[in-house]
């Protein structure tokens, strides 16, 4: 492994990895103020993306990234309001239900939209192109810009709830909701704002990288169970955990898809003998670069397995 291919594929697991935390970090957010786990979030990382493409042509990429999130997430407020809100009362199947059912929805809207097939959402002029080069091979500006926003998200977030009257509001009512309601506050406004917020996040997740992968109605599928995975690795509720289980498991993927040598390979690598005899040996001959969409998966297995709270979470359900 040379120093050129370790540190592209590095950057790029990060880049990539950090792109998770900007969808999971609402996600998790959702879930440890209002305990839901919501269906429909990488909709909403999917309609920033549509969203940003068509204010894009109207506006420019730049306006767009700030106006795209913040109709989104009015969105999600709305429907928090006026939908989630009044099934809450009724537990948690009705609500994994109903959120599973505006999934759908987006996704018949984006189709009758903007079609069923891959729309133009192109790079800025100021994004493309290469942010430098190391021994011949590029890192591109776009995959930059997306680590720049997910480190700036970041701290927005904890500064927010750190150092804001408002984030210590939301502290106090995910633990004593009874109590903060007492004290005079509107906790299913705020509900409606933390909801509101983490639909807005997604849809700036969906804003930076749609463009620099791909923007289609498959694209909230294709990212919708690794999230999943991710949140439940990094642990339920933990947004530090979201943002620990995201970088692993961005990392190591991307290490894995750019691996041709077999499992046998690897494991002749570590001194381990491997003969046409040995069990399982068919298996052995797929490619790391095969089984790394698996990869996620295999590691939620084990963190179930041997600790089902997660990297950093406190929850034990």
């Amino acid at each position: 492994m040379n120093v050129e291919f370790f540190v592209i594929s590095l950057l790029n697991g990060v880049s990539y990895g950090l792109l998770l935390f900007m969808l999971s970090s609402g996600l998790t957010l959702i879930f440890s103020m209002m305990g839901v786990l919501n269906f429909a979030h990488t909709s909403f990382y999917m309609l920033g993306a549509y969203v940003a493409y068509t204010l894009s042509g109207i506006i420019g990429f730049w306006p767009a990234l700030f106006i795209a999130p913040l109709l989104v997430g009015a969105l999600g407020a709305a429907f928090e309001r006026y939908s989630l809100r009044r099934v809450h009362k009724f537990g948690h199947v009705p609500e994994l239900l109903v959120t599973f059912g505006l999934s759908f929805l987006i996704l018949e809207v984006v189709q009758l939209v903007w079609g069923r097939s891959t729309v133009p959402y192109a790079l800025p002029t100021q994004l493309q192109g290469p942010l430098f080069t190391l021994f011949g091979t590029q890192f591109p500006k776009s995959r930059s810009f997306i680590m720049l926003v997910a480190l700036l998200m970041l701290l927005s977030v904890w500064l927010l709830l750190t150092r804001t009257r408002i984030g210590l509001v939301i502290q106090a009512a995910l633990k004593h909701p009874e109590m903060v309601e007492a004290l005079g506050h509107n906790v299913p406004r705020v509900f409606m704002l933390v909801f509101g917020g983490g639909a807005a996040l997604a849809a700036l997740a969906g804003v930076v990288g749609g463009n620099t992968y791909v923007t289609e109605p498959a694209m909230a599928a294709s990212v919708g169970s690794i999230i999943f995975v991710v949140v439940v690795v990094g642990g339920l509720g933990s947004l530090a955990g979201a943002f620990l289980a995201s970088l692993l498991i961005g990392i190591v993927q991307t290490f894995a898809v750019a691996l041709d040598q077999s499992l046998a390979t690897g494991l002749q690598a570590l001194g381990v003998a491997v003969t046409e005899s040995t069990f399982g040996y068919p298996l052995l001959k797929l490619t790391i670069s095969q089984v790394a969409p698996i990869l996620p998966y295999l590691f939620l297995v084990l963190i179930l397995i041997f600790r089902p709270k997660g990297l950093l979470g406190t929850r034990e359900d």
